[in-house]
């Protein structure tokens, strides 16, 4: 079992607070992944767990097992860095046996657990290599199967693929998905990259500012976004968001007039909505469809396409000067400046009151 538990969890440099109370739980075998802005306090809530920062105040459990002043050692723990961190003049063997040796491990454990960590990452062929002699895609597998021949009831990740190239970078992130599953553990992963959240967590846990916005699976928060921050953080590429007030209201519904004088009727909450309020509404690339200016009171003018093959994807700049993001097939096309109608997903946009949080859906949206 592998049981991590984070208590009203504090860390200041001097008078800046950087984590701001963090309550959590991570279960046995999930991978959970830190996401947020740079500076949001994901790597410090890292290496917190991990022990390599003091904590001002709060407690780390693991396993209901108080840990927050245990030295990183004791914590039963393994931590994969960013910059692989490892020793030049050792080879991979060396490398991914040099803990076990200092611990006074046995040398057949030792012989055996290496053996495994490489048959799992398919280093069997790089054992007498050094990391000089390495791709950076492989001296990261090192790094993982340093950790691995540990068997630490937690793994940490701090952005172990920011390093690499485009396409490394997808194939390590199969290769972590794959290893995951195959060693059934609790893994925790930070990021700032959001397609590594939507792809490799079972739970995302969202940054802000020393706090946690909010906690789910990916499809849980890509849907349904406690915040404006949440829903603008998440997805590839961001929603769109118009600014608009409240002009009408009933049981299930609230009619929304938008900057550009379009109302739109939204099967949203009304409980702490009034006519005249404040309000934002939401909208994914994928909700918008492009129609003819005489089909829709919503026009604009298209200012960007970036076609990616597969899709294309439009910015369009409302006649009220918003931007708005358009996903099309990839065989569509249009140029600068032409003139286009936009149809929205009513069914599926959000709202957003004054102070950015979400506004309920009146229709249960499918998980």
């Amino acid at each position: 079992m592998a049981n991590l538990t984070i208590k009203n969890l504090k860390k200041s440099f001097g008078d800046i607070e950087i984590l701001k109370g963090i309550n959590l739980e991570i279960k046995d075998n999930e991978f959970v992944v830190f996401v947020g802005p740079s500076g949001c306090g994901k790597s410090t809530l890292l290496r917190s767990i991990a022990g390599l920062e003091e904590v001002t105040s709060g407690h780390i459990l693991l396993d209901h097992k108080e840990i927050t002043e245990l030295a990183p050692a004791k914590r039963d723990l393994a931590m994969v860095f960013q910059s692989y961190a490892l020793y030049p003049h050792m080879s991979v063997r060396k490398n991914m046996s040099f803990a076990l040796e200092l611990a006074k491990e046995n040398k057949e454990v030792i012989r055996s657990k290496v053996a495994e960590a490489a048959r799992i990452l398919e280093l069997e062929p790089l054992l007498e290599r050094k990391p000089k002699e390495l791709s950076g895609g492989q001296r990261q597998r090192v790094a993982i199967g340093r950790a691995i021949v540990r068997q630490p009831k937690v793994f940490l990740f701090d952005e172990p693929l920011s390093n690499l190239d485009a396409a490394l970078r997808v194939q390590m992130r199969l290769e972590l998905a794959r290893l995951h599953h195959d060693l059934n553990a609790t893994m925790i992963y930070v990021t700032h990259d959001q397609v590594e959240a939507m792809t490799l967590a079972d739970k995302v846990v969202v940054l802000n500012q020393g706090r946690i916005e909010q906690v789910g699976s990916p499809l849980e928060l890509y849907r349904n976004p406690a915040n404006r921050f949440v829903a603008g953080f998440l997805g590839m590429p961001k929603m769109s968001f118009l600014p608009g007030k409240v002009s009408a209201i009933d049981a299930d519904n609230v009619t929304v007039e938008l900057a550009a004088g379009t109302s739109v009727r939204l099967p949203k909450s009304s409980d702490h909505l009034r006519p005249g309020s404040a309000v934002s509404l939401g909208v994914r690339p994928e909700h918008i469809d492009v129609v003819e200016p005489a089909e829709s009171p919503l026009t604009g003018y298209m200012d960007i396409a970036e076609s990616l093959g597969s899709d294309t994807f439009c910015y369009v700049k409302t006649d009220s000067d918003e931007t708005l993001t358009v996903r099309m097939p990839g065989n569509f096309t249009c140029k600068f400046g032409d003139r286009i109608g936009l149809s929205l997903h009513l069914d599926e946009c959000h709202l957003f009151d004054e102070q950015g949080n979400a506004v309920q859906s009146t229709r249960r949206l499918a998980a």
